[in-house]
């Protein structure tokens, strides 16, 4: 049923708009199921049928898309916010050879506007946080680079880099050992395998000064850190040893079995993987020696033997005789 127009009355709807569509309640019969036609811009009462407001702001684009691509290519905005970088990635570059219409600029004109640029860049690290950040997501970057981190790993990094830098947890230690601690709560977090002695040989501080502001960085944050798993770090020392996948198949469950017994609970996790790719590859008859895995996943060849000893004795299992 059509409402008859009346302009009195579209102006005091006019006037209660915002009061009403905050209240979620209909003028007519109290309801509050309203509802929103963002096509038609009304916002009209479901229960009654009456229109309320029929001159909504359109918050959508112009312009029509019809694929993700489509959608992608025509957005308006700017690269997103990038953490890795000390300035977020939202820096200004002032150009110092041509103007906004490409046209080059003159002498005077290059000489002021270098000036500008100077005091630019001088301002930008004229913060102490600020030349710490520079440094620090400089020393991220190249660990990243040496370690092939991803972006998503190394953005949440500098995220708790600079919540540590926030609450002052780097006042009277080094960046660099602070950045790679950073970077294996990262690492510990996203379950990537990246051992504590990979980051050390990649860093240019030692592995001791790194586990203590690594553990300085989850008590100051009060980070829950995952339990280490060495199903994460299986694949990756199967590989380097060239294990084939039949070995690396069993290997995955006698470690579910394991851990379904809770016998490695409190091991490392690297030496359990190692122990437990050379059980599978005894099983499969794949010459493999203690010295190959142990290479393989950065630990002893001690540690292995000790596990490997732990895992048959709990799990009941047993060499093939040699004939």
């Amino acid at each position: 049923m059509a409402l008859p127009y009346n302009k009195n009355s579209k102006i005091n709807v006019t006037s209660n708009m915002q009061s009403l569509i905050q209240k979620r309640l209909c003028p007519e019969c109290d309801s509050q199921e309203l509802v929103t036609d963002e096509w038609t811009g009304e916002v009209v009462c479901s229960k009654c049928g009456l229109v309320i407001l029929d001159e909504t702001l359109s918050r959508s684009p112009e312009w029509r898309a019809f694929t993700l691509e489509e959608k992608k290519s025509r957005r308006r905005v700017g690269t997103p916010i990038d953490y890795s970088r000390f300035d977020k990635g939202l820096s200004t570059i002032i150009r110092i050879d041509r103007n906004a219409s490409g046209r080059p600029l003159s002498a005077d004109t290059r000489r002021r506007i270098w000036r500008i640029r100077r005091m630019h860049i001088r301002s930008r690290t004229q913060a102490s946080d600020s030349r710490n950040l520079m440094q620090a997501m400089s020393e991220l970057d190249r660990l990243s680079e040496n370690l092939h981190i991803s972006s998503f790993v190394q953005e949440m990094a500098a995220v708790i880099y600079r919540k540590a830098l926030k609450a002052n947890l780097i006042r009277g230690r080094s960046i660099a050992a602070v950045v790679a601690a950073a970077l294996y709560a990262a690492c510990r977090f996203t379950k990537m395998s990246r051992t504590l002695k990979e980051i050390a040989e990649a860093s240019i501080r030692d592995k001791k000064e790194i586990s203590r502001c690594y553990f300085l960085i989850v008590r100051g944050l009060k980070i829950r850190m995952p339990t280490a798993d060495p199903l994460n770090h299986i694949s990756r020392i199967a590989e380097r040893a060239s294990i084939s996948g039949e070995a690396l198949g069993l290997a995955v469950k006698i470690l579910r079995e394991a851990k379904r017994k809770r016998i490695i609970v409190g091991k490392d996790p690297s030496g359990i993987a190692a122990a437990v790719l050379y059980i599978a590859c005894q099983l499969k008859g794949e010459k493999m020696t203690h010295m190959d895995i142990a290479a393989a996943a950065g630990v002893t060849e001690v540690t292995v033997r000790n596990r490997k000893k732990d895992l048959m004795g709990k799990l009941d299992l047993s060499f093939p005789t040699k004939r």
